[in-house]
């Protein structure tokens, strides 16, 4: 099954008066969403490619003051939207956002109430929908490299943060869109002088060809490589937190296209 480059949110969809809706859920006190509505990502856009968001509501369980409840709908709300954003899918320029704290009727069921719910019309678009990393890929020649935003990782390990799916998603999407394209994937880390001595850089980079060759991509479009602190975007020491970030990093050198 194709996976999409394009990245939204799907858990319950509905439609009334013309207009349809669907419902993200998280996590107790995340304003991120949960696993799960990660994995269900492509197999929303896969029915609904052309649509304009005018509405999103987020709401939060009975947990927790109510101030602070509203506080972490909002990010809730933010956080939904810059995958909206990210993924091409148009937003009107009015769009309408609603933040409650515990002002709305609850169910009984805690976890039903941790959501965003978005709303949304069926537009026509015969113009077709490109991220921002495929047309970086497409348009970068034979050796040059291209960094993958958004890959998070948890502390000193290879194991990929959930929120990366999005990003993983995409470059599993140009991949298959483009059976022609090889790659080197490079992992990087920040902050030190000395030798990578646990590898973390190469455990990361082949954590990415894992997730490819997981899903279905042909070892032989793919290699990894740990770069250590060799090849930083920043002299090491770093001078400030988002140095640190924008020296650790995967990235992925066209070999072949």
């Amino acid at each position: 099954m194709k996976h999409i480059i394009i990245i939204v949110l799907f858990l319950v969809s509905s439609k009334s008066i013309g207009q349809s809706q669907f419902e993200v859920f998280f996590d107790f006190n995340k304003d991120f969403p949960n696993e799960k509505s990660i994995l269900d990502f492509n197999e929303w856009f896969a029915k609904n490619k052309y649509i304009e968001v005018s509405k999103m509501m987020g709401y939060c369980d009975s947990v927790d003051t109510k101030d602070y409840n509203k506080k972490l709908a909002e990010r809730r709300i933010d956080n939904v939207q810059k995958l909206l954003e990210k993924s091409g899918i148009s937003i009107q320029q009015n769009l309408e956002r609603i933040a409650y704290g515990k002002e709305f009727k609850q169910s009984k069921i805690q976890a039903e109430n941790r959501k965003v719910t978005i709303f949304y019309n069926e537009i026509k678009n015969e113009k077709p929908i490109v991220s921002k990393l495929s047309e970086k890929i497409m348009n970068s020649k034979v050796g040059e490299t291209v960094a993958l935003p958004n890959i998070y990782f948890y502390n000193n390990s290879a194991r990929i943060v959930p929120k990366s799916e999005p990003t993983l998603l995409e470059l599993l999407c140009v991949m298959e869109e483009n059976p022609k394209l090889k790659i080197e994937i490079q992992g990087h880390i920040c902050c030190q002088k000395v030798y990578d001595v646990n590898d973390v850089s190469s455990s990361r980079a082949r954590a990415v060809y894992t997730y490819l060759l997981r899903n279905k991509i042909d070892r032989k479009r793919m290699t990894f490589k740990g770069y250590g602190t060799s090849h930083p975007v920043h002299p090491i020491p770093e001078k400030s937190a988002q140095e640190e970030d924008e020296n650790r990093r995967v990235e992925i050198m066209i070999l072949e296209k």
